[in-house]
C-alpha cells in the first residue's frame, strides 16, 4: 500500500468519520516563525495542529525527539486521534515535516497513517477549500503501544557502524555530508559517520513538492549505493527529513526502515563519536 494519499482523494474523504487530518508544518531549518503561524493562516478544514516541537521528549536539549509513548497517547488522545482512524498528515511545504509525523504515529503503533502527497501547497495550487477555523477534536481513548524496530539511538547506531549490519543513510545536503558547508545549528562538527551513504531528501521529491514515481526513486538509491534488500537506518540533521527518506522507502515497500531519532544534532554535538569529511 502506498504511503501517501493524493489530494483528490482526501478532497473525495474529507468529511468521513473515519478519516483525521494532521498538520505537521515545521519551519524550514532557519526560517523564522512556528508551524502554528501558518496553520492559523489557513488550512486544510477539520485538520488538527501537531506541534513536533510540544510532542516531544522536552527533557532532553536535543530538538523535537520523541516522547515517550505515555506523553505521545496523552497528545493523540486531546487531539481526536484513533487507532482505528484513517489519518492523513500533511505540511505546508510539500513533503518536509509530515513525513516525521508518519513517522512517529507508525512508531507509536498507529497502523493506517499516509502523507498528503504535495500537502497544503498542492492543496493550495489546486483552489481546494481552506479555513482558519480550528476544530474542537473530541478526545478519545488512546492506550500507549511502540514500534522500537522504526527506532534507532546512538548507541544501537554505533553497534551498526561496527558491526555493518546497517546501511546509514543520511539525508542531508551533500555539503553538509561532506562537511563542506557549515552545519545550520550552531556547536555542530561537520562531516558525516564513517561509513554512511547519502541521498539528500530533496532528491525523492518533485518539484512541486510531491514524492517521485516508484522508477524515479528506485534509479535515486541506486546511485545512492543503497542495497534495498538489506536493513537501513535513515538520518539527516535533527531526525525530520530522515522520515522523508523512510516515507520514500516505504513507497517502494521497505516499511521497515528506522529513523535515528538523535541524528546529527546528537552526533555532530558529542565529542567522542567519529566523523569523516571530504
Amino acid at each position: 500500500m502506498d504511503p501517501t494519499v493524493s489530494t483528490d482523494w482526501l478532497d473525495e474523504h474529507l468529511y468521513d468519520d473515519d478519516v483525521r487530518i494532521v498538520d505537521a508544518t515545521l519551519p524550514l531549518v532557519g526560517q523564522p516563525g512556528r508551524g502554528l503561524d501558518a496553520y492559523e493562516q489557513g488550512h486544510i478544514p477539520g485538520a488538527v495542529f501537531f506541534d513536533i516541537n510540544a510532542i516531544a521528549d522536552l527533557s532532553t536539549d536535543l530538538p523535537h525527539m520523541l516522547p515517550s509513548p505515555e506523553a505521545f497517547a496523552q497528545a493523540a488522545r486531546e487531539l481526536g486521534l484513533s487507532r482505528g482512524a484513517t489519518i492523513v498528515v500533511y505540511d505546508a511545504h510539500g513533503i518536509y515535516s509530515a513525513p516525521r509525523v508518519w513517522w512517529t504515529l507508525r512508531a507509536m503503533g498507529y497502523p493506517k497513517v499516509f502523507v498528503l502527497d504535495g500537502g497544503l501547497r498542492k492543496w493550495r495550487e489546486e483552489d481546494r477549500v481552506l479555513t482558519v477555523e480550528a476544530p474542537q477534536p473530541t478526545p478519545v481513548p488512546v492506550d500507549t503501544a511502540f514500534r522500537s524496530e522504526l527506532v534507532r539511538d546512538i548507541e544501537q547506531v554505533k553497534g551498526h557502524l561496527a558491526a555493518g549490519d546497517a546501511q546509514l543513510l543520511d539525508a542531508r545536503s551533500t555539503g553538509r555530508f561532506r562537511g563542506e558547508t557549515p552545519e545550520p545549528r550552531a556547536g555542530l562538527r561537520s562531516g558525516r559517520m564513517p561509513g554512511a551513504l547519502n541521498l539528500p531528501f530533496d532528491q525523492v521529491v518533485n518539484p512541486d513538492g510531491t514524492l517521485k514515481s516508484e522508477g524515479e526513486l528506485r534509479e535515486a538509491f541506486l546511485e545512492a549505493r543503497v542495497d534495498l534488500t538489506k536493513p537501513i537506518v535513515t538520518t539527516c540533521g535533527s531526525g525530520v527529513t530522515a522520515a522523508v527518506l523512510a516515507l520514500a522507502l516505504a513507497r517502494l515497500g521497505r516499511e521497515d526502515v528506522a529513523v535515528y531519532d538523535g541524528s546529527w544534532t546528537e552526533w555532530g554535538g558529542r565529542p567522542d563519536t567519529p566523523i569523516v569529511t571530504g
